[in-house]
């Protein structure tokens, strides 16, 4: 097969990697995630466990996808981009019992066919980036991206874009 994993790159024996894909420096990739053909996965990129990455996507340095994401095919993911997935993470309940694996509810973001999410932006939880939309580097994302839009990190609505 023609992938290209750097030594210093973690990648779990079940996770399914795609023919062309190149992983760079200190990867890690956890059980069970996907990642398609010809993606090219940054220095430092975390790839929690069950995420779906379709094919020919690029995702730069220090990027976290944690569980509950899915991107599409031909998506682009600027550094240091965070998908987050806990809507309200808390280490601890009110009377003090440690929370554990299973005892919060995993959000889900969908990144659809390709579109583009700017650098150091944050994506939290149970939403959609539309086809071809655009999120602007620096933003937070806390609702849908509508097909073909851009989102700036300064506006509280998007704006239609077009190819």
């Amino acid at each position: 097969m023609n992938i290209y994993i750097d030594n210093s790159a973690r990648v779990d024996k079940t996770a399914r990697i795609g023919e062309g894909t190149k992983i760079w420096m200190n990867v890690q990739i956890r059980e069970n995630a996907i990642i398609g053909k010809n993606c090219n996965l940054g220095k430092d990129v975390y790839i929690d466990h069950d995420v779906f990455i379709g094919d020919n996507c690029k995702i730069q340095n220090q990027v976290l996808i944690y569980s509950g994401t899915e991107l599409e095919d031909n998506v682009f993911v600027g550094p240091q981009v965070c998908f987050a997935n806990d809507k309200t993470p808390r280490a601890v309940f009110p009377d003090g019992k440690i929370k554990k694996s299973g005892e919060w509810k995993v959000g889900y973001i969908k990144v659809r066919t390709g579109a583009s999410i700017g650098s150091g932006s944050i994506l939290v939880p149970d939403i959609v980036v539309g086809k071809w939309a655009l999120v602007g580097a620096g933003s937070v994302v806390t609702k849908n991206v509508p097909v073909l839009s851009r989102k700036s990190p300064r506006s509280t609505s998007s704006l239609r874009i077009a190819y």
